[in-house]
């Protein structure tokens, strides 16, 4: 799996995540939902993702996600 991919399993488990446990725990766990999606339109603007460079540190390869 490459990078691309790999960020866009881990935001979308964060955000799923988050949800459920505002609807069973707090209401205050939104907040990083969206701090997920800020930060997921920031990446887009900027071409700046901390995940992202740190999965390239571990060695994975990057890669187109939609080819």
């Amino acid at each position: 799996m490459n990078i691309d991919r790999l960020v866009f399993a881990f935001a979308g488990t964060v955000i799923l995540l988050s949800l459920a446990l505002s609807h069973w725990h707090s209401p205050y766990w939104l907040w990083l939902t969206a701090f997920v999606g800020a930060n997921m339109l920031q990446a887009a603007f900027s071409g700046f993702c901390p995940l992202a460079k740190m999965l390239k540190g571990l060695g994975k390869k990057s890669g187109a996600a939609f080819e």
